[in-house]
């Protein structure tokens, strides 16, 4: 979702070196980015505590002398961060402390999309007038193998597909598709996939590459393939960002803020029936399993899938 404002950035400071921060793990996407700089990868067990952050600060200033450094989130170790670094301007939105460590700061438009919500740092900073941007990936010159893609994980329970709802969604699947599906996910994932697929009653032509890729393996699969479906995880921005069409269900979280934001290439699914809806958390403390994904209807999802690619 910084796709968006590294884009505006190259189009306010044409010519400018660009680098970035980005969490180990996350960091096999930065050759897809509209980037030119350094790629800095930050791991907290690298680099442990407020200690560890001064020291990812400096190795920053070592490297090179930044003008500018853009706090996106506004978290209190990313301003922190950005103080070691030395830069002459820390820019990012107030919020408790941190803007001890900020030379400009501002408020945060709550109510927009996170994509928007960065854009608008640049907007404040500049007092320019920037118009909303494209979130793209790099084009991966792959060959379009026509598989299908689905996620049914994510690092938070409240949207994650209950076992017996991925099994109703993929074996609906199955019967109005022809293609090969891939179920993906990180190592973590690998187990609860294959406990899918173990309970499937036809498991012909389904493929667990849970934990099989890298997350550069990854977009290239998901860029080879006919369409995603996935719940609301990384995996949905990657495809979203590379024009691949994407349905995307959602149980916890706002798709007002965090959706993939090319709305062109994706379907929103939410239930919208209950009067949680939507929360944040990331356990579902009503239910215990989280009944706005439990209750999904499988038809409406597979029906949705074959509008987006007709």
């Amino acid at each position: 979702m910084s796709i968006g404002f590294i884009n505006a950035l190259k189009q306010q400071y044409p010519g400018a070196v660009i680098s970035v921060i980005a969490k180990k793990g996350i960091h096999g996407l930065l050759d897809l980015y509209p980037i030119n700089g350094h790629h800095f990868i930050f791991s907290k067990k690298e680099y442990p505590g407020l200690q560890g952050l001064w020291q990812f600060g400096r190795m920053i200033n070592k490297t090179e002398k930044f003008d500018l450094f853009f706090c996106l989130p506004d978290s209190f170790s990313s301003a922190f961060m950005a103080y070691a670094s030395g830069a002459k301007k820390r820019i990012g939105y107030k919020k408790e402390i941190r803007s001890l460590f900020l030379t400009h700061s501002f408020p945060k438009s709550i109510a927009a999309h996170r994509v928007e919500q960065y854009i608008d740092l640049l907007r404040k900073f500049t007092q320019n007038s920037i118009p909303s941007q494209p979130v793209l990936l790099k084009t991966l010159s792959v060959p379009k193998n026509e598989q299908i893609i689905v996620n049914i994980n994510s690092e938070a329970s409240s949207r994650r597909l209950p076992v017996h709802t991925a099994i109703k969604i993929i074996s609906q699947i199955q019967k109005q598709f022809s293609q090969k599906l891939y179920l993906i996910g990180g190592i973590a994932d690998a187990a609860y996939v294959n406990e899918v697929i173990n309970q499937l009653p036809e498991k012909k032509n389904i493929e667990n590459a849970a934990g099989k890729t890298s997350l550069q393996e990854l977009a290239i699969l998901i860029a080879g393939s006919k369409i995603v479906l996935s719940t609301d995880s990384g995996p949905a921005h990657v495809a979203n960002a590379l024009s691949i069409p994407t349905v995307v269900l959602f149980g916890a979280g706002n798709e007002f803020h965090t959706a993939p934001y090319n709305a062109v290439y994706r379907s929103i699914i939410r239930l919208g029936k209950l009067t949680c809806e939507p929360c944040v958390k990331n356990v579902c403390v009503l239910y215990g399993t989280p009944k706005c994904l439990e209750l999904l209807d499988e038809k409406l999802i597979v029906n949705t899938m074959l509008a987006m690619i007709h």
